[in-house]
């Protein structure tokens, strides 16, 4: 475990993480804190308030995402399973042609 120095609207923090999600938490740092700033500009929330209003407006956008686009993961590889065990089938009797 490794530590990573990130900044969120000018203040720093140090968070841990493993080198193969360090990539990931900076894309995530650079979005949170620019939604942080987008809310700063639109209300006069600050602190804690900014803090839960940015997470919520995060969850909803996800959560809007997930309906939006009518994406079921679990459906997703339920099916991409099947069509697995599909392909795997017919490439079994062709080995037993050859």
């Amino acid at each position: 475990m490794e530590s990573l120095d990130i900044t969120l609207l000018g203040k720093e923090y140090r968070v841990a993480c493993t080198a193969e999600t360090r990539d990931g938490l900076v894309e995530a740092v650079a979005y949170v804190d620019g939604k942080l700033k987008e809310l700063v500009g639109k209300t006069s929330a600050s602190g804690e308030k900014l803090a839960v209003m940015t997470a919520l407006n995060i969850a909803h956008e996800f959560i809007q995402h997930q309906r939006g686009n009518g994406f079921d993961m679990p459906a997703a590889k339920r099916r991409i399973g099947l069509m697995q065990a599909r392909l795997d089938g017919v490439l079994a009797q062709q080995d037993k042609l050859f």
